[in-house]
């Protein structure tokens, strides 16, 4: 089973690219997804958020107020350092967990999709490579503003709290451009997984054939 990391930039689409995997057999795990299990209510993971930042960023339920929390760390270097080490371990170990697993599940590569990946420096984890989901600035900015309905300078400051796209591409096994249609990036990852995939799984060995009469040697 081959497994291999799977990141992007704010914005570049790699959830687009994340689900066309799935769709040709790929068993995607969303560290996004897991991020959020992690701070869910009664959790340690949220106990420790508001213990760093305080019950401001609690909903008036209970829950986390992710609003609020992301106005806090895209503003403050300091606090997102804070805040990933806080969750960071926690998310790194439950998807060590879901890997395992998958782990005899027959699927022919697992996705693990990491937004942050190449910030915490986690790309030695996936010895059989990464893959980068790609897009211009000026695409993640125009993106981000539609998507989110934040104004320029909050899109700006959250592009700028990753690595720039193209430093991530600098360290990227393969990139996938999803800055076209969606059409050109289906044909993108389509060419890709014929070549990373396809070719990479072992060919079916033929039925060996015992001319009659003559001895069979096997177990048993």
């Amino acid at each position: 089973m081959r497994i291999i990391g799977l990141t992007g930039g704010i914005a570049t689409g790699k959830s687009t690219v994340a689900a066309l995997l799935a769709g040709r057999g790929a068993a995607v795990i969303e560290a996004d997804l897991i991020a959020r299990e992690v701070v869910e209510p009664g959790t340690p993971g949220l106990a420790a958020v508001v213990d760093a930042f305080g019950a401001q960023v609690l909903t008036p339920a209970g829950g986390l107020d992710r609003g609020r929390l992301a106005d806090i760390v895209f503003a403050d270097p300091e606090s997102r350092r804070r805040l990933e080490a806080i969750t960071h371990p926690l998310i790194h170990a439950r998807i060590s967990e879901r890997v395992a697993a998958l782990a005899g599940s027959g699927a022919p590569l697992v996705a693990v999709d990491v937004p942050l990946l190449f910030e915490v420096a986690r790309q030695s984890d996936f010895p059989d490579g990464v893959l980068l989901v790609f897009a211009e600035e000026s695409t993640q900015l125009h993106r981000l503003r539609e998507r989110d309905g934040v104004g320029a300078e909050a899109a700006r400051q959250r592009i700028a709290a990753q690595l720039p796209i193209d430093r991530k591409r600098g360290l990227a096994t393969w990139v996938i451009d999803n800055g076209g249609s969606r059409e050109d990036t289906e044909r993108l990852v389509d060419l890709w997984w014929r070549d990373n995939v396809e070719q990479e799984e072992p060919a079916v060995p033929a039925p060996t054939r015992v001319p009659a009469g003559r001895p069979h040697a096997g177990r048993g």
